[in-house]
């Protein structure tokens, strides 16, 4: 996980728009990142308030159960 630390806080900014985003996969930022999914799951959880985070990841996960391919 020290990928993640090693962002600059623009580009913390930038990954968490990205995953905040409904259009952006995780393949995507995995791409222009170097972050994979547990990483960026890792960082929001580091970055956004408790009640934040839990309703991007049930969002995340309701989202994904519905089309095969969202996040």
């Amino acid at each position: 996980m020290s990928k993640a630390r090693d962002l600059n806080p623009s580009d913390i900014s930038a990954v968490i728009e990205m995953a905040l985003s409904d259009h952006t996969s995780f393949a995507t930022i995995e791409m222009e990142y170097g972050l994979a999914e547990k990483e960026v799951q890792a960082l929001m959880r580091r970055e956004l308030k408790p009640s934040s985070y839990r309703t991007w990841r049930k969002r995340v996960h309701t989202f994904g159960t519905r089309r095969e391919t969202y996040k």
